[in-house]
């Protein structure tokens, strides 16, 4: 065990959690809800919307697959890193230039939104939530460097602060969010509104607008040394090309914001713990995913409200949320990266299977509590240590190059498999309690392959400038 990882679990319980009182916490909370909102909009929204139009559950689920853009984000990534905006980046920086950007054509496509009837024009509705989903994609890139970059390198302790701090502002956005879209639709329906969910976008445009001015309050640092080691990648890359002008600038500046990445995560880690990793990354939350993209449609197929789920599953699961991500923080912190993450996928496989109980049982409040209550405990542990994980990997002169390539290697998975939940359900004739124990076998093949890596994982850990998480499991 390395020194830092000594004194993170020597100290005491209060010693640990202090780190959460520091200023930029806040900063970070707030990126993680602009990050999470835009999820509520194509998550929870968008499948009732579409449910309570008459549309079928394969439908929704298909419909799903907007969030494969999340998978494939990196490919753009390199250019977010390096293009400045126009007009707007001299003057609020580089970061927040382009989250405001992002986030003033997401307003847009809510009041599009507004107009459209998902039954007469169904592939409008998608192409506009497919909009919605490349701006949040997009945004995310840069949240996550900016989150990133409010943390020193050598920080172990803020690191994992900020990692839960982030997954925390992330359900928030989430959690709150689709609190504020169900009541807000519920409210509209009983007053007899006829496109209440159309209304309701409008409303959730305030959010979008009240996002943007918070983040005014969130400083961006200094990027010369970024943008310096960048240059200086660019002038080996033009050396190599052996060529001179400005077709060689061109060339090395292409290269570099592509390339350079990606040789630099290779290098850092090397060829066989990077496949490692990649493979891990790209299993550990597959099952989560296919129940979390049918999960409101069992709530409304066993009998529950909007306002139930309101309830239960965004305002309880919210709280119940923040208080397990702290808490899987200060976990993560005192016992050991590696050990956390096989914590939290057993935990994820067994509420699960909490979840066929209830579709078993039938409508029962206190069960359906007790199942969210623990699937956000799960959820949280998981959630809290793979973003510290990827975190800590990234370099940071390509840190959102970096981030999105790791993070999109994990949407893939749950995007790519967790699409044909809706078919599933349906071929298995609505039987949700084999789905849902299918989804807790889904969990399985990353446990496998976690034990299979955990010896790697501890190595390259240890190597990395943040040691905290370096201890080694025998």
């Amino acid at each position: 065990m390395t020194d830092s990882a000594k004194q993170g679990s020597s100290q005491t319980l209060a010693q640990t959690f202090s780190v959460y009182l520091e200023r930029r916490m806040v900063r970070i909370l707030l990126l993680g809800i602009i990050s999470g909102f835009p999820w509520v909009l194509i998550g929870s929204s968008l499948s009732l919307w579409l449910k309570e139009d008459g549309l079928s559950r394969s439908t929704i689920g298909w419909a799903g697959l907007i969030f494969g853009v999340y998978a494939i984000n990196f490919l753009w990534a390199p250019l977010i890193d390096r293009i400045r905006v126009p007009w707007l980046t001299p003057r609020l920086g580089h970061r927040r230039s382009w989250i405001i950007t992002l986030q003033l054509l997401i307003l847009l496509c809510l009041a599009l939104w507004s107009l459209i009837d998902p039954v007469a024009n169904l592939a409008g509705v998608i192409a506009i939530g497919l909009v919605i989903a490349i701006a949040s994609a997009t945004q995310d890139i840069t949240i996550d460097a900016l989150r990133i970059e409010q943390i020193g390198e050598a920080e172990g302790r803020a690191m994992a602060a900020g990692a839960a701090t982030a997954v925390v502002g992330w359900w928030t956005g989430y959690k709150l969010g689709g609190v504020v879209a169900l009541k807000t639709a519920q409210a509209f329906q009983d007053a007899g509104v006829a496109d209440y969910w159309q209304v309701t976008f409008l409303v959730l445009g305030i959010v979008i607008i009240a996002c943007n001015i918070g983040l005014m309050f969130v400083p961006e640092p200094q990027s010369a040394g970024r943008i310096a080691a960048q240059a200086r990648t660019e002038e080996l890359i033009a050396s190599k090309l052996g060529i001179s002008g400005v077709f060689a600038q061109a060339g090395a500046w292409l290269v570099g914001t592509v390339v350079g990445p990606l040789m630099s995560f290779f290098r850092r880690n090397g060829l066989a713990i990077a496949l490692a990793v990649l493979g891990f990354i790209f299993l550990f939350k597959i099952g989560e995913a296919f129940l979390g993209r049918m999960s409101i449609i069992f709530y409304k197929e066993i009998g529950f409200s909007k306002s139930d789920i309101a309830l239960y599953s965004k305002g309880i699961g919210w709280i119940t949320t923040v208080v397990f991500t702290l808490l899987g923080g200060l976990f993560a912190i005192r016992m050991g990266l590696v050990r956390a993450m096989f914590a939290s996928g057993i935990l994820m496989a067994l509420t699960n299977l909490l979840f066929a109980l209830l579709a078993w049982v039938g409508k029962s409040e206190p069960l359906f509590a007790v199942a969210v209550l623990l699937d956000d405990l799960a959820g949280a542990f998981a959630t809290v240590t793979f973003v510290a994980f990827i975190s800590m990997l990234v370099d940071r002169t390509y840190t959102a190059t970096q981030y999105a390539l790791l993070a999109s290697i994990g949407t893939a998975g749950r995007t790519l498999f967790a699409s044909s939940s809706g078919a599933l359900v349906d071929w298995l004739g609505g039987d949700w309690s084999t789905f849902f124990v299918i989804t807790a076998v889904m969990v399985i093949p990353s446990l496998v392959c976690l034990w299979l890596i955990r010896h790697q994982l501890a190595a390259m850990l240890s190597g990395a400038q943040v040691r905290l998480f370096s201890k080694q499991v025998e």
